[in-house]
């Protein structure tokens, strides 16, 4: 008598299948990213226009270039999804464009962190000491890491330990 095998644990799906799933997972996340990152990046592009940005003295006005350009480079990031998915469809290429947009997401969320941050620096140098303000920003810093990256990381280590 022969023995049966359980079926491997997981979804049962082709390739294309697994792209189309991930691929709608992935546009559902990049949803949330670009919301915010883009009303981040406007507000940070009307402070140009206040008038007390005239006040902002040279360090200050680094940190607000470097955030203003860390914002856009999380924009340009978090967009490339859809404009690579755009170039490249009916291509037969959707596993490949999962990958890419997936490696996109990531940098736009890793740029993102670090438009926060900055912002956050920024603002509290207005209103804090300036060593209080880096070890405050150093703190959301932490957070933003622990809440975003860590958790995932860490599960991903474990599985793959478990193997």
């Amino acid at each position: 008598m022969r023995e049966e095998r359980e079926p491997p644990p997981g979804r049962h799906e082709t390739r294309e299948q697994r792209a189309d799933r991930r691929w709608g997972e992935l546009l559902q996340e990049v949803r949330v990213a670009q919301t915010g990152v883009q009303i981040l990046l406007a507000f940070l592009l009307i402070v140009a226009f206040t008038p007390r940005f005239t006040d902002l003295g040279e360090a200050d006005r680094d940190i607000y270039v470097a955030t203003v350009l860390l914002g856009a480079a999380a924009t340009g990031a978090l967009i490339a999804p859809a404009s690579f998915h755009r170039i490249v469809a009916g291509r037969r290429l959707k596993p490949e464009t999962v990958e890419w947009a997936s490696r996109f997401t990531i940098a736009g969320l890793i740029l993102l962190l670090c438009t926060v941050v900055s912002a956050v620096l920024l603002v509290l140098r207005m209103v804090v000491s300036d060593w209080l303000a880096i070890w405050l920003a150093f703190a959301v810093l932490v957070w933003f890491a622990g809440c975003w990256f860590v958790p995932a990381l860490w599960l991903r280590h474990r599985a793959r330990i478990g193997r």
